[in-house]
């Protein structure tokens, strides 16, 4: 079993105009470097054997300015993207909220779909019982990681995990044991 610690991103700059940035790869606003710097201090007395994250700039900087100084192993990973929103990227995101539940399955224009996502958590989530079993990690991503643990671990639906309201708390806890097929 693989305790997993689940956390969001800080708030980047595209989440303050309130743009869907999928792969685009934006900064953190001040706001979500002050967030990423709370995110260390409320886990300072807890111990992790990995962090990972993200390759995109505002998962990554999340997790360097919340843990760099704690010695713990920051690994990125692409599989823990954001969906590809391919032609809606950087769109307003009430446009992009309203458009998920059509692309459970059917791609974004130039982009992935919801299950192409969380087939890539599944390969993620795979390598992360084979290597950490008996561990406590965290995972600093996005919605669509977020989905892909609802799903595969929680067994929701993945119509429902995307299309569920979403709001933000201090930390999900998962329990990773097995991994249907």
């Amino acid at each position: 079993m693989v305790t997993i610690i689940f956390e969001s991103h800080g708030t980047s700059l595209d989440n303050e105009t309130h743009r869907s940035s999928g792969w685009y790869d934006v900064e953190l606003s001040e706001l979500g470097t002050r967030q990423a710097a709370e995110l260390g201090e409320r886990y300072k007395d807890e111990t992790f054997d990995a962090i990972f994250c993200s390759d995109l700039k505002r998962s990554y900087a999340t997790c360097e300015i919340a843990f760099r100084s704690r010695g713990i192993p920051i690994m990125q990973d692409r599989r823990l993207r954001e969906c590809n929103y391919g032609d809606f990227t950087r769109h307003p995101s009430e446009e992009v909220e309203k458009e998920k539940a059509n692309r459970i399955s059917k791609p974004f224009p130039n982009g992935e779909s919801y299950e192409e996502t969380a087939q890539r958590m599944k390969s993620f989530l795979s390598d992360l019982l084979k290597n950490y079993d008996g561990k406590r990690v965290m995972i600093i991503g996005h919605r669509a990681t977020q989905y892909g643990l609802e799903h595969w671990i929680k067994e929701v639906a993945l119509f429902n995990a995307v299309t569920a309201p979403w709001q933000w708390q201090p930390g999900w806890e998962y329990q990773l044991v097995t991994l249907s097929p």
